[in-house]
Protein backbone atom coordinates (compact mmCIF):
# COMPACT_ATOMS: atom_id res chain seq x y z
CA UNK A 1 0.00 0.00 0.00
CA UNK A 2 1.15 3.50 -0.83
CA UNK A 3 1.22 6.46 1.55
CA UNK A 4 -1.12 8.40 -0.75
CA UNK A 5 -3.93 5.97 0.09
CA UNK A 6 -3.75 6.72 3.84
CA UNK A 7 -2.20 10.16 4.31
CA UNK A 8 -4.16 13.22 5.41
CA UNK A 9 -4.27 15.26 2.21
CA UNK A 10 -3.76 19.03 2.13
CA UNK A 11 -2.84 19.27 5.83
CA UNK A 12 -3.01 22.49 7.80
CA UNK A 13 0.33 24.27 7.57
CA UNK A 14 1.97 27.32 9.14
CA UNK A 15 4.69 29.75 8.17
CA UNK A 16 7.76 30.85 10.11
CA UNK A 17 6.23 34.22 10.96
CA UNK A 18 3.31 32.70 12.88
CA UNK A 19 3.47 32.71 16.66
CA UNK A 20 3.76 29.76 18.99
CA UNK A 21 0.37 30.66 20.45
CA UNK A 22 -1.20 30.53 16.97
CA UNK A 23 0.22 27.05 16.46
CA UNK A 24 -1.09 25.88 19.82
CA UNK A 25 -4.54 27.25 18.95
CA UNK A 26 -4.52 25.54 15.54
CA UNK A 27 -3.63 22.21 17.09
CA UNK A 28 -6.41 22.52 19.66
CA UNK A 29 -8.98 23.66 17.12
CA UNK A 30 -8.28 20.84 14.67
CA UNK A 31 -7.22 18.12 17.16
CA UNK A 32 -3.84 17.62 15.47
CA UNK A 33 -0.30 17.21 16.76
CA UNK A 34 1.84 18.10 13.75
CA UNK A 35 2.09 21.26 11.67
CA UNK A 36 4.36 21.41 8.61
CA UNK A 37 6.11 24.77 8.32
CA UNK A 38 6.16 26.00 4.74
CA UNK A 39 7.88 28.78 2.85
CA UNK A 40 6.68 29.52 -0.70
CA UNK A 41 4.60 26.32 -0.39
CA UNK A 42 7.75 24.25 0.17
CA UNK A 43 8.52 22.40 3.40
CA UNK A 44 11.02 24.18 5.63
CA UNK A 45 10.34 22.50 8.95
CA UNK A 46 7.89 20.72 11.24
CA UNK A 47 6.45 21.75 14.58
CA UNK A 48 4.93 19.14 16.89
CA UNK A 49 2.78 19.24 19.99
CA UNK A 50 5.71 18.01 22.10
CA UNK A 51 7.94 20.80 20.71
CA UNK A 52 5.40 23.40 21.71
CA UNK A 53 4.74 21.88 25.11
CA UNK A 54 8.43 22.17 25.97
CA UNK A 55 8.70 25.84 25.03
CA UNK A 56 5.22 27.23 25.64
CA UNK A 57 5.88 28.72 29.07
CA UNK A 58 9.25 30.07 27.97
CA UNK A 59 7.60 31.70 24.95
CA UNK A 60 5.46 33.82 27.27
CA UNK A 61 8.50 35.55 28.73
CA UNK A 62 11.03 35.23 25.92
CA UNK A 63 10.92 36.37 22.32
CA UNK A 64 10.83 32.87 20.86
CA UNK A 65 9.99 32.52 17.19
CA UNK A 66 8.55 29.48 15.50
CA UNK A 67 11.74 28.90 13.56
CA UNK A 68 13.59 28.73 16.91
CA UNK A 69 11.63 25.64 17.99
CA UNK A 70 10.65 23.88 14.78
CA UNK A 71 12.35 20.73 13.54
CA UNK A 72 14.54 21.69 10.61
CA UNK A 73 14.93 19.27 7.72
CA UNK A 74 12.36 16.80 9.09
CA UNK A 75 12.26 13.24 7.77
CA UNK A 76 9.79 13.07 4.89
CA UNK A 77 8.16 10.56 2.57
CA UNK A 78 6.53 10.85 -0.84
CA UNK A 79 3.00 9.82 -1.83
CA UNK A 80 4.44 6.70 -3.49
CA UNK A 81 6.41 5.54 -0.46
CA UNK A 82 5.26 2.11 0.74
CA UNK A 83 3.36 2.32 4.02
CA UNK A 84 5.64 -0.34 5.54
CA UNK A 85 8.66 1.90 4.88
CA UNK A 86 6.94 4.85 6.56
CA UNK A 87 6.16 2.68 9.58
CA UNK A 88 9.84 1.70 9.87
CA UNK A 89 10.92 5.35 9.69
CA UNK A 90 8.49 6.35 12.43
CA UNK A 91 9.48 3.39 14.62
CA UNK A 92 13.24 3.68 14.27
CA UNK A 93 13.28 7.47 14.67
CA UNK A 94 10.72 7.49 17.51
CA UNK A 95 8.56 10.16 15.90
CA UNK A 96 4.82 10.62 15.64
CA UNK A 97 4.38 11.60 12.02
CA UNK A 98 5.94 12.36 8.65
CA UNK A 99 5.26 15.20 6.21
CA UNK A 100 4.47 13.92 2.71
CA UNK A 101 6.11 15.95 -0.06
CA UNK A 102 6.08 15.80 -3.84
CA UNK A 103 9.14 15.99 -6.13
CA UNK A 104 9.22 19.80 -5.67
CA UNK A 105 9.28 19.53 -1.84
CA UNK A 106 5.74 20.90 -1.66
CA UNK A 107 3.66 19.53 1.19
CA UNK A 108 0.83 17.35 -0.12
CA UNK A 109 -0.04 15.42 3.01
CA UNK A 110 0.96 14.08 6.40
CA UNK A 111 0.99 10.54 7.75
CA UNK A 112 0.84 9.87 11.50
CA UNK A 113 1.01 6.89 13.81
CA UNK A 114 -2.80 6.90 13.99
CA UNK A 115 -3.03 6.71 10.18
CA UNK A 116 -0.56 3.81 10.11
CA UNK A 117 -2.52 1.92 12.77
CA UNK A 118 -5.69 2.37 10.71
CA UNK A 119 -3.90 1.10 7.60
CA UNK A 120 -2.54 -2.00 9.29
CA UNK A 121 -5.89 -2.77 10.92
CA UNK A 122 -7.42 -2.68 7.44
CA UNK A 123 -4.57 -4.71 5.97
CA UNK A 124 -4.82 -7.41 8.63
CA UNK A 125 -8.62 -7.51 8.53
CA UNK A 126 -8.82 -6.96 12.29
CA UNK A 127 -12.23 -5.28 12.20
CA UNK A 128 -13.84 -8.04 10.18
CA UNK A 129 -15.59 -10.90 11.93
CA UNK A 130 -12.82 -13.48 11.90
CA UNK A 131 -11.12 -16.46 13.49
CA UNK A 132 -7.41 -17.03 14.07
CA UNK A 133 -4.95 -19.90 14.24
CA UNK A 134 -1.39 -19.34 15.49
CA UNK A 135 1.05 -21.95 14.22
CA UNK A 136 4.79 -22.67 14.49
CA UNK A 137 5.85 -23.86 11.05
CA UNK A 138 9.31 -25.22 11.83
CA UNK A 139 12.25 -25.25 9.45
CA UNK A 140 10.81 -27.00 6.37
CA UNK A 141 10.90 -24.59 3.38
CA UNK A 142 7.51 -25.78 2.12
CA UNK A 143 5.82 -25.52 5.52
CA UNK A 144 3.95 -22.27 4.79
CA UNK A 145 2.43 -23.67 1.59
CA UNK A 146 1.57 -26.92 3.34
CA UNK A 147 -0.22 -25.16 6.21
CA UNK A 148 -2.03 -22.76 3.86
CA UNK A 149 -3.19 -25.66 1.71
CA UNK A 150 -4.35 -27.64 4.76
CA UNK A 151 -6.38 -24.67 6.01
CA UNK A 152 -8.01 -24.15 2.62
CA UNK A 153 -8.72 -27.86 2.16
CA UNK A 154 -10.69 -27.81 5.44
CA UNK A 155 -12.81 -24.89 4.27
CA UNK A 156 -10.77 -22.10 5.86
CA UNK A 157 -10.68 -18.79 3.98
CA UNK A 158 -7.46 -16.91 4.79
CA UNK A 159 -7.88 -13.14 5.22
CA UNK A 160 -4.32 -12.29 6.25
CA UNK A 161 -1.13 -13.73 7.71
CA UNK A 162 1.12 -12.10 10.31
CA UNK A 163 4.51 -13.25 11.56
CA UNK A 164 6.15 -12.69 14.92
CA UNK A 165 8.94 -14.01 17.08
CA UNK A 166 7.84 -15.38 20.46
CA UNK A 167 9.41 -13.93 23.60
CA UNK A 168 9.93 -17.36 25.12
CA UNK A 169 10.67 -19.26 21.91
CA UNK A 170 13.18 -19.06 19.11
CA UNK A 171 10.63 -20.22 16.52
CA UNK A 172 8.55 -17.73 14.58
CA UNK A 173 4.80 -17.90 15.00
CA UNK A 174 2.51 -17.40 12.01
CA UNK A 175 -0.89 -15.85 12.71
CA UNK A 176 -3.45 -17.02 10.17
CA UNK A 177 -6.58 -14.87 10.27
CA UNK A 178 -9.56 -16.61 8.68
CA UNK A 179 -13.08 -15.72 7.75
CA UNK A 180 -15.24 -16.42 10.82
CA UNK A 181 -15.79 -20.15 11.36
CA UNK A 182 -15.27 -23.05 13.77
CA UNK A 183 -11.56 -23.86 13.50
CA UNK A 184 -11.30 -26.93 15.70
CA UNK A 185 -11.17 -29.44 12.84
CA UNK A 186 -8.52 -27.29 11.11
CA UNK A 187 -6.45 -27.23 14.31
CA UNK A 188 -6.72 -31.01 14.59
CA UNK A 189 -5.63 -31.46 10.96
CA UNK A 190 -2.59 -29.20 11.48
CA UNK A 191 -1.54 -31.02 14.64
CA UNK A 192 -1.99 -34.38 12.92
CA UNK A 193 0.33 -33.13 10.17
CA UNK A 194 2.99 -32.38 12.80
CA UNK A 195 2.59 -28.61 13.25
CA UNK A 196 2.42 -26.98 16.66
CA UNK A 197 -0.70 -24.88 17.11
CA UNK A 198 0.09 -22.29 19.78
CA UNK A 199 -3.46 -20.95 20.07
CA UNK A 200 -6.70 -20.57 18.15
CA UNK A 201 -9.74 -18.33 18.28
CA UNK A 202 -13.07 -19.18 16.70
Amino acid sequence: MKIKEWMVKDPITVTKDQTIQECVDLMKEHSIRHLPVVENKKLSGLVTESNLRQVFLASMIEDLKLEDVMIRDPITVTPDTEIEDAAKLIYHNKIGGLPVVDHDDQVVGIITVADLVAAFIELMGLLRSSSRIDVILGEEPEAFETVSRLIRSRGGEIISVGISGHRLRRERIYFFRLKKRNVQHIVEALEKAGFEVVSSMA
